[in-house]
C-alpha cells in the first residue's frame, strides 16, 4: 500500500492573484519537475493557438485568462507553455473510469484515473473579479475533475471514449467553467450545448433544488441531455460513440443500481468500499479509484477521501464562504499500487 496525500489550498482574491499564488506553490515542485520529464518522453498530440485560445476564453470566461497571466508571471514561462500545461483547450486525454451516484441531497463520485496524472490538490477559491466561488478537486491545476459552487451546483464527469477528438475544451476545464459560470442545472445544460468539446464525456449535474439530476452526454459531434441518478463510462443516448468493450462500465453501473435507496453516508460507503464492486484498483490501466468525493448542494458541504475504505474528511463550504478558513492543510490516504504520484515523488516516464 502506498501512502498518498492531497493539499488543501484556500484563496480569496482576484484570478490573477490566484494564478500568481499557484505559480509560487508550483515552482520547483514535483508536479512541475515531473511534467517537464514527461515531455521528454511523450509528444504532445495537440497544437497551441494563442490567438484562438484568447478569443475563446474572452467569450466564455475572461477571468480564467487572468489566472493564466498570473501563472505566467509567477513561473516566468511563455504563454504557450502555460497553455500547453494548464490551458485546457485542444488537449488530448487518456481513458479513465469514474462512477457517479446521485441521491437525496447528495452527489457521490469516484475519480478513477492514473497516479501519474493526479494533482493532489483540493482547492477552494472565492474570486473578487467575477465568477462563482468554488470548492473542488483540481486536474492540470486550472481544471476541476469535480466540485461545487456557492450556488449549490455540483458537477462531476465520466470518460466515454477518445475517438475522433475535435477542437475544443477538455473535460477538466469544462468542469471548472461549469462551476464558475453557471448557477444551476438549467444554465449548465445550456452551457454544455453551446461550447466546443474536445472529447466524449458525460457531465452529471445536480443543484440545490435537489430535483432530478441531469446527465449531459457530450462529444465533438453532438450533445444530448437526459435525467438519471447513476453514470459510469458509457452513453445511453449517444450509443454510436461508445467503446466496443463496456464490461467494466456495465458491471460498476449494475453494482450501483442494485442497491436500494441510500442516505449520503451509505452511498459514500458503497462507492468507497473496496469490496462493493464499484471501487477500482486498475491503476495501471488508467482506471484506478484515487479519490471519492461527496457534494451536498443544500448544505454546501463536501466530503473527500483518498483511497478506499476511508472515513471522509468533511468541509463546511457554507462557513468558509462566510470567512471561516478550513483548519485541515492536507488530506492523507492509501492506495494499492506502487505507481508514483506526481505531486509527491519522482515519476519515471520511461516505463
Amino acid at each position: 500500500m502506498k501512502k498518498i496525500f492531497a493539499d488543501v489550498i484556500q484563496f480569496r482574491g482576484s484570478h490573477y492573484d490566484f494564478g500568481y499564488m499557484q505559480g509560487e506553490l508550483l515552482r520547483d515542485s514535483y508536479l512541475i519537475r515531473n511534467r517537464e520529464q514527461q515531455w521528454k518522453v511523450r509528444k504532445p498530440l495537440f497544437r497551441i493557438d494563442i490567438t484562438e485560445t484568447i478569443q475563446v476564453f474572452d467569450r466564455v470566461a475572461p477571468f480564467i485568462w487572468e489566472e493564466f497571466l498570473g501563472l505566467q508571471d509567477s513561473l516566468k514561462w511563455s504563454m504557450e507553455k502555460v497553455l500547453m500545461e494548464f490551458g485546457g483547450y485542444r488537449v488530448n486525454i487518456k481513458p479513465s473510469g469514474c462512477s457517479i451516484l446521485v441521491g437525496d441531497n447528495y452527489m457521490i463520485r469516484n475519480y478513477d484515473y492514473h497516479p501519474k496524472t493526479y494533482d493532489g490538490r483540493l482547492v477552494v477559491f472565492q474570486p473578487t473579479d467575477g465568477g462563482h466561488s468554488t470548492l473542488g478537486v483540481t486536474q492540470k491545476i486550472t481544471g476541476r475533475s469535480d466540485g461545487i459552487n456557492n450556488k449549490g451546483l455540483a458537477m462531476g464527469y465520466t470518460f466515454m471514449n477518445r475517438r475522433r477528438p475535435g477542437n475544443g475544451f477538455v473535460c477538466y476545464m469544462i468542469g471548472r467553467l461549469l462551476l464558475e459560470v453557471c448557477s444551476d442545472v438549467e444554465e449548465a445544460v445550456q452551457f454544455l450545448k453551446e461550447i466546443p468539446h474536445r472529447g466524449s464525456f458525460s457531465y452529471v449535474l445536480f443543484d440545490a433544488t435537489c430535483e432530478m439530476p441531469f446527465i449531459v452526454e457530450t462529444s465533438p459531434r453532438r450533445v444530448e441531455a437526459r435525467q438519471g441518478y447513476t453514470c459510469t463510462n458509457h452513453f445511453k443516448i449517444l450509443t454510436e460513440e461508445n467503446r466496443r468493450v463496456l464490461d467494466d462500465s456495465n458491471k460498476r453501473l449494475q453494482a450501483i443500481e442494485e442497491i436500494d435507496k441510500l442516505d449520503g453516508f451509505e452511498a459514500f460507503q458503497l462507492l468507497n468500499a473496496t469490496d462493493k464492486g464499484v471501487f477500482s484498483k486498475l491503476y495501471g490501466s488508467w482506471a484506478g479509484t484515487i479519490h471519492t468525493s461527496a457534494y451536498f448542494p443544500k448544505d454546501l458541504e463536501v466530503w473527500y477521501a483518498l483511497g478506499g475504505d476511508q472515513e471522509p474528511i468533511k468541509f463546511n463550504f457554507a462557513e468558509w464562504l462566510m470567512g471561516t478558513d478550513f483548519t485541515v492543510p492536507k488530506i492523507e490516504g492509501e492506495v494499492d499500487t506502487d505507481i508514483p504520484f506526481v505531486n509527491m515523488e519522482k515519476a519515471n516516464w520511461f516505463k
